[in-house]
């Protein structure tokens, strides 16, 4: 059992547990404490590093992750609360043989990004869009990528990302103004 010391200098014990996870198709045991959030479990214990930490009160939206299939802040889910879900990270979106994902490459293209700091939490938003409405219209991707923030891009170019990806998988090349 580990000790936590207070600030008189007395240990207490720190409780942990078990806690199974299964992430971008792995299945991971983890050892933590049960207030250990899932964003920090996916940062700090599975090294997980594309799911950005912002403002952790879950406004920003850096920290989406879907979880099981729908986008989700990490920093306001316990780790304890993701197991027996599916959990899929920014770092599930790369095809294994490399490159970019045609969401990823929309997002180039389109300058969907400036610092990046915002992007993992943008690509997730627009992972489980097109998931789950695989033709929405610009005015559904902009009520969706509301939900975050980013201090750069001013939103349009995210927005015309998604929704050339959208394009793209419908076969259609190009996104609709």
């Amino acid at each position: 059992m580990s000790f936590a010391e207070t600030q008189h200098g007395s240990e207490i014990p720190r409780e942990r547990m078990l806690v199974e996870l299964n992430v971008n198709g792995a299945d991971y045991e983890l050892v933590v404490e049960p207030r250990r959030t899932l964003v920090d479990a996916l940062r700090h214990d599975l090294r997980l590093t594309g799911t950005h930490v912002g403002c952790e009160h879950g406004v920003c939206g850096a920290c989406t992750v879907l979880i099981d299939g729908e986008p989700v802040r990490a920093c306001l889910m316990f780790a304890a609360q993701a197991e027996c879900r599916e959990i899929r990270t920014v770092e599930s979106l790369a095809p294994a043989e490399g490159g970019l994902s045609d969401l990823q490459q929309a997002f180039a293209d389109n300058h969907g990004l400036q610092c990046g700091f915002c992007t993992p939490g943008f690509l997730m938003l627009g992972e489980g869009l097109l998931a789950s409405e695989p033709d929405p219209d610009r005015e559904r991707i902009r009520e969706v990528v509301a939900s975050n923030y980013c201090r750069c891009t001013g939103y349009q170019t995210i927005v015309d990302s998604i929704a050339a990806c959208a394009a793209g998988r419908r076969g259609c090349g190009r996104a609709e103004s």
